[in-house]
């Protein structure tokens, strides 16, 4: 993320919305570029990643359902925080929206202070260090091109899902990644197991880091999934 004037992608299709939010985003200074339909919205997410995405629900040509599906599909897009707008408050709505990879959802009409102070929350969010070829976050490192995972001086021993579930939690740091998202990253999109697959694994990568040592910071989110903290071991 840039350090100067973060740029925000708004996918909105009605144009009062779209005034009211370049107007207001451009004057706590963010760069703001506007796609009014789903397709022009994904396409221009994937060619020029922004640093956020603001994403209405309701979308002609594409849905915002399925544009924030895809985005998280896409390694160029897969990072980038999204907030979803939406005139839906059913809580349903919104954990179908958080269940697919948004990070936060606003429901219209909203306070444009909100907005902001939800979207700098967003942007916010810490990241993992990735240097020749080696991911760190806390006491972990874990080298990509050896699969091999240390815990302060103790090396940790994984099966290969875990470790790939591991770098999945550790790539967005304080993210929550819904038990379906895990599957679907670190399974893949075809798979037919059962959610408690993610949590019998879970348990295990838990096990391996605080047999090292090292405290549990995979943080459970009750009824939802998982993230991991900044702080592991």
């Amino acid at each position: 993320m840039s350090l100067i004037d973060p740029t925000i992608l708004v996918i909105e299709d009605e144009p009062s919305q779209i005034e009211l939010l370049r107007y207001n985003l451009s004057r706590q200074g963010f760069e703001v570029r506007i796609a009014m339909d789903g397709e022009e919205g994904l396409q221009t997410a994937i060619e020029e990643p922004p640093d956020l995405i603001l994403l209405d629900w309701m979308l002609p040509n594409l849905s915002g359902i399925e544009i924030c599906r895809r985005l998280r599909r896409n390694k160029a897009t897969r990072e980038i925080p999204v907030i979803m707008l939406t005139a839906r408050s059913e809580e349903g709505d919104k954990i179908r929206g958080l269940d697919i990879g948004a990070d936060d959802y606003v429901t219209k009409p909203y306070s444009i202070k909100e907005l902001i102070a939800r979207l700098r929350a967003a942007l916010r969010r810490p990241s993992a260090s990735v240097t020749q070829n080696r991911l760190s976050l806390g006491a972990i490192e874990v080298d990509l091109e050896k699969h091999s995972v240390l815990c302060g001086e103790t090396r940790i021993k994984t099966s290969p899902t875990e470790f790939r579930l591991l770098v999945t939690l550790m790539q967005s740091p304080e993210r929550v990644f819904s038990r379906h998202q895990l599957l679907d990253m670190v399974w893949g999109i075809a798979t037919d197991l059962d959610t408690r697959t993610v949590d019998v694994h879970i348990g295990r990568l838990r096990r391996a880091l605080t047999s090292a040592g090292g405290q549990d910071q995979i943080r459970t989110i009750r009824g939802f999934g998982y993230a991991m903290g900044v702080n592991s071991c």
